[in-house]
């Protein structure tokens, strides 16, 4: 299961499927082929998401992996 202070680059090692995913939310995870450095939780308050935008976001992206494993 997945939670907010996991580091993005430890996310799309182990959950590539994640990529596209918050992409679709607008939290980029790979710049020029690498991954960006700092927390899932951090990533997401860059690009203005609360607290409970960010419950929310880990909610939906623990679903979205489940649903394809």
């Amino acid at each position: 299961m997945i939670d907010k202070d996991i580091r993005i680059e430890d996310l799309v090692e182990k959950y590539p499927d994640s990529i596209a995913f918050l992409a679709e939310k607008g939290i980029r995870c790979i710049r020029c082929g690498e991954p960006v450095w700092g927390s899932l939780e951090s990533a997401a308050a860059e690009k203005g998401f609360n607290e409970k935008d960010i419950t929310k976001l880990v909610e939906e992206l623990n679903r979205f992996l489940k649903i394809n494993e």
